[in-house]
């Protein structure tokens, strides 16, 4: 199995090795960005808020503070911000809230575009290998009986399709890693909206309105 995996790749000829290369830069992203958002900022958003909600609302605002401070993910942190602002002014706190915001939620979508460039970039790749190795083997066609020749060029040409092949298998994991972590970013961008504009309205003691709840 593992030699035929080698020969696989050997066959593809020397882009395979900027493909691999790709991938390899790929996946270093990927766990980067896993770690940021689904391992480091990902919390039980929902209790948290619940939570932080209810202790301002009891006027117990140093205790959401320490809440907050246990943690590192991004929604501990807007809602840090928030309450360590002090003011009880609506426009001050969502002034606070938008700045809270350009400084937190960046972390979750830095560097998530690089995901699709390089699916885009292996699949190229991919194909630029294929060319080569389709104008290879339509020039090494030897001059011997026309059924010789035509095994001789579907040889070659399936040996020039591993460029793609190998193009794809790397684009297609990229692309799914890149859904998977913009699903995971979107959720705690949405999470952190609600837990901003819940927590000024706390703070200014106005009603606490929360969609889907009655």
């Amino acid at each position: 199995m593992l030699n035929n995996l080698l020969e696989y790749y050997r066959s593809g000829g020397g882009i395979m090795h900027f493909i691999l290369v790709v991938a390899v830069i790929g996946l270093a992203v990927f766990l980067e960005r896993f770690y940021t958002i689904v391992i480091r900022s990902k919390i039980n958003g929902r209790a948290f808020i619940e939570r932080v909600i209810q202790l301002v609302r009891s006027g117990k605002v140093e205790d959401a503070i320490k809440l907050c401070t246990q943690s590192h993910a991004v929604l501990p942190d807007m809602g840090l911000l928030i309450l360590r602002s002090r003011s009880r002014d609506e426009a001050d706190l969502q002034n606070v809230a938008d700045a809270a915001a350009l400084a937190v939620l960046p972390r979750l979508t830095r560097r998530l575009h690089y995901l699709p460039m390089l699916a885009n970039v292996a699949t190229l790749l991919g194909l630029l290998g294929t060319i080569f190795g389709l104008r290879e083997a339509f020039s090494s066609v030897s001059l011997a009986s026309a059924a010789e020749r035509s095994a001789q060029l579907a040889q070659g040409i399936a040996i020039a399709l591993n460029a793609t092949g190998f193009g794809l298998l790397v684009a297609v994991p990229l692309s799914v890693a890149h859904a998977y972590l913009v699903s995971q970013a979107e959720t705690i961008i949405e999470q952190v909206d609600e837990f901003s504009v819940r927590l000024i309205n706390a703070l200014i003691d106005r009603p606490d309105v929360r969609l889907g709840h009655r």
